[in-house]
């Protein structure tokens, strides 16, 4: 590994670090909830995607993080997703103003916006937009609250838009920045890592059957 990649390695060991040391509360999925409806379609479509793929071999984050850098000259970020656990590498494959979306080879997608979690696409019932009213207080740092509203594609293919009651304040590590949500008998908590605005390493909410991704960029 050259000496770039160990020191990328370093640093997002670091962050993530940071963030675990973070206190975090788990939405509560239970009941007959526009959540737990949610929550139950999503684990059907992620185990049966699941099933349908075959094994691959096994690779730590840090080798495939390694090798992705060697192989794709472009923008990189690894997303570890804790509901079915898994690590994967995304490219960036496509720009909208300030929207960027990443996509593995099988065509799973997050889409960020300065490394906050706007949407995702392909991983089950899919967070088809977040609309985070706290994003500005956030980037800046600052403790204050707002609402947040993220919409779900439902198994009926309509847009499902659920809204949760937010506040931001600083968490015990130095730029760690805690957002902590709550709504339709769930709470959740967001952490990001705030340099200059940007947010280079995050673990984030998804949605209900999905659970928290933690994100981590490699190449800007």
């Amino acid at each position: 590994m050259s000496r770039a990649m160990q020191t990328r390695a370093i640093l997002a060991g670091v962050a993530l670090a940071a963030l675990s040391a973070c206190g975090n509360t788990g939405a509560d999925e239970a009941g007959a909830s526009p959540l737990s409806v949610l929550a139950q379609t999503a684990t059907q479509a992620i185990t049966a995607r699941g099933a349908a793929q075959p094994a691959q071999p096994a690779r730590n984050p840090q080798q495939a993080a390694a090798e992705a850098l060697r192989v794709n000259p472009g923008p990189l970020i690894q997303a570890t997703f804790e509901s079915p656990a898994r690590t994967q590498v995304l490219a960036l494959t496509g720009t909208n103003g300030a929207m960027r979306t990443y996509m593995t080879p099988d065509e799973q997608a997050v889409i960020l916006r300065g490394g906050m979690l706007i949407g995702t696409r392909g991983l089950g019932r899919d967070l088809s937009v977040a609309e985070p009213g706290t994003e500005a207080l956030i980037r800046a740092g600052q403790s204050g609250s707002g609402t947040r509203v993220m919409r779900y594609l439902s198994g009926d293919g309509l847009e499902r838009p659920l809204q949760f009651s937010c506040t931001t304040a600083p968490g015990p590590n130095p730029g760690v920045i805690l957002e902590t949500c709550e709504g339709h008998g769930a709470t959740f908590q967001n952490n990001y890592l705030v340099q200059n605005g940007q947010i280079p390493v995050s673990r984030q909410w998804i949605g209900p059957g999905m659970g928290y991704v933690t994100i981590q960029t490699l190449r800007p």
